[in-house]
């Protein structure tokens, strides 16, 4: 099945037509810069651009950047709060002009390697870690989605995770490697501890520097890259639209 998947980030919004049962893009990604204050309408029309290129008509799949319940977003970390209480997918589906489903940003990179990258026919418990603007998660039991954890905003030393784990967070205090990689290795540790988890996947900007700080962690957890990269947001959230037409 061919679903246009979209991926709204805090920079950019790309997107590309994805053949469902192989994962792969059918075309090269489409990539328009995230309007200034992302706010609801601004975005809704890049969105509909992105789609305009493809002559889209058909079944939409958007990663969203927020919790997201019923297509409907919930928080507001990272972007705008006047997107608390939005119908995305309403908001999208009237821009477009076509079906539109909304999932969690890092539940869909999840979906992607679950389904086709480092995780694919791993049972148990497996969580993706996405590092970059912030911290996204998303955790599977035995392949099952478990929605909207959000596990970048638990706490660590009374802060906000993401504020001392991202790789902004490494960029803005000017982080060595070796410190940063020792803040991370606390947060996972955090998550080990409360998961238990069989297996961790690290993806996100920070993984193309894997070689700097992989080897410093520490957990018991086997820890491994995301093998999808760039496309993983942009599968997953076709994914994650044919799942729900399913």
């Amino acid at each position: 099945m061919h679903i246009l998947g979209i991926d709204i980030g805090g920079s950019g919004i790309k997107g590309a037509p994805v053949n469902t049962d192989s994962g792969t893009l059918l075309a090269d990604r489409y990539r328009l810069p995230t309007p200034k204050g992302a706010k609801p309408a601004p975005v809704a029309e890049v969105v509909s651009q992105v789609a305009g290129f493809f002559a889209w008509q058909a079944p939409i799949g958007c990663g969203f950047p927020a919790v997201i319940r019923n297509g409907v977003a919930e928080s507001a970390a990272n972007i705008h709060p006047k997107w608390i209480g939005t119908d995305v997918a309403a908001l999208f589906s009237e821009a477009t002009h076509c079906p539109v489903h909304v999932v969690n940003d890092a539940d869909a990179a999840g979906l992607a390697e679950v389904t086709f990258g480092a995780g694919r026919d791993v049972g148990g418990v497996v969580m993706m870690i996405t590092i970059g603007t912030g911290l996204g998660s998303a955790l599977f039991v035995d392949g099952r989605l478990v929605p909207n954890t959000e596990l970048g905003h638990i706490e660590i030393d009374c802060d906000d995770a993401e504020t001392l784990a991202s790789d902004v967070a490494r960029k803005e205090h000017d982080l060595s490697w070796k410190k940063w990689a020792k803040r991370l290795d606390k947060y996972l540790g955090r998550l080990e501890s409360l998961f238990s988890p069989d297996l961790m996947i690290l993806g996100g900007g920070a993984i193309k520097n894997q070689t700097q700080f992989l080897p410093l962690l520490t957990l018991r957890t086997r820890i491994i890259p995301a093998q999808m990269g760039n496309d993983a947001g942009i599968v997953g959230a076709a994914l994650a639209a044919r799942r729900n037409l399913g």
